[in-house]
C-alpha cells in the first residue's frame, strides 16, 4: 500500500556557464560598484544638458528682470519680478510675440546710460507724428486712448510739442506720468537697445500672471502728409490750463 522504499536520486552532473552561452556569472560587489559608476555618469549628463538648455533659453529666448521704480504705476509695482521675451529682438514678424507693437511694456538699454536698463511702454511707432497735449496722446493727429492709466498718476497733464519717431526707433512713455523719466525728457529709444517685452510677472505672490498689453480699440492713425523736401507739418500745440 505504502511505498517507503528511498527514491533514487540520479546524478545530474556539475553546472557550468559552457552548458548555457546564456548564462553569466555576476560578481555582485564589482557589478554594484559599475551600476553606480554609470548611473552616476548618466546623471551628471543629464544634469548638464538641462544647464545647458536653461542656458540657451536665458540668452536666446526668455530673461527675469526687477522692477526698480514706480513710473509704470499701476500696472508695476517697485520690486516685482518679471518675465521677459528676447525673441522681439529678432523681429520675428509672423507671430505677435516675435515683434514690437505699440502697448508693449519693453525693457532697453537707457540711451543716455547704456549700462542702465529702463521698463517703459512702447507708444509711438517708427515714422509716427507723437504730440502730448494737456496729458493727452495724440498719435498723427489722433487721440490715443489709453485705458491702462489711472487719474491718480496722472494729474500734471502737461502738453509737449509733437515730434516725429525715426526710423528704427520708439517713443516710450511710463504709465504714471507724474513721475516719469521717459522719450517726453531724453527722447527716443533705438530699437537696437529694446532686448526683450515683458509678458509674465511671477512676483509677488497674489498678482502673478501675464501682463496686460495696452489695447487701443478703433484706432486708426493718421497717415502723415508729406512735404516738399521731406519735411513733415507741424501740429498746434495746446496750452497746459
Amino acid at each position: 500500500m505504502f511505498n517507503f522504499r528511498k527514491k533514487e536520486n540520479f546524478a545530474f552532473g556539475a553546472i557550468s556557464v559552457d552548458d548555457d552561452r546564456d548564462i553569466h556569472v555576476l560578481h555582485f560587489r564589482r557589478e554594484s560598484n559599475r551600476g553606480f559608476f554609470t548611473e552616476s555618469l548618466r546623471l551628471a549628463r543629464d544634469v548638464f544638458l538641462i544647464l545647458v538648455v536653461f542656458i540657451l533659453f536665458g540668452v536666446f529666448a526668455v530673461q527675469p528682470v526687477v522692477v526698480d521704480g514706480s513710473s509704470m504705476l499701476p500696472q508695476l509695482e517697485d520690486g516685482e519680478r518679471l518675465l521677459v521675451n528676447k525673441l522681439v529682438y529678432y523681429d520675428i514678424r509672423s507671430v505677435s510675440w516675435g515683434h514690437l507693437e505699440r502697448g508693449d511694456i519693453v525693457v532697453f538699454w537707457f540711451p543716455k546710460e547704456p549700462n542702465k536698463s529702463y521698463v517703459k511702454r512702447i507708444i509711438g511707432l517708427p515714422g509716427e507724428m507723437v504730440e502730448v497735449r494737456a496729458g493727452k496722446v495724440y498719435i498723427n493727429g489722433v487721440e490715443l486712448q489709453e485705458d491702462y492709466l489711472d487719474t491718480e498718476h496722472n494729474q500734471s497733464l502737461p502738453t509737449w510739442p509733437a515730434r516725429e519717431v525715426e526710423k528704427h526707433h520708439y517713443f516710450v512713455m511710463g504709465d504714471n506720468r507724474d513721475n516719469s523719466s521717459d522719450s517726453r525728457y531724453w527722447g527716443l529709444v533705438p530699437e537696437k537697445y529694446i532686448y526683450g517685452k515683458a509678458f509674465f510677472r511671477y512676483w509677488q505672490p497674489g498678482k502673478i500672471g501675464f501682463l496686460e498689453h495696452g489695447e487701443y480699440q478703433d484706432f486708426d492713425a493718421k497717415k502723415i502728409e508729406r512735404l516738399p523736401g521731406g519735411t513733415t507739418p507741424e501740429f498746434e500745440n495746446v496750452e497746459t490750463p
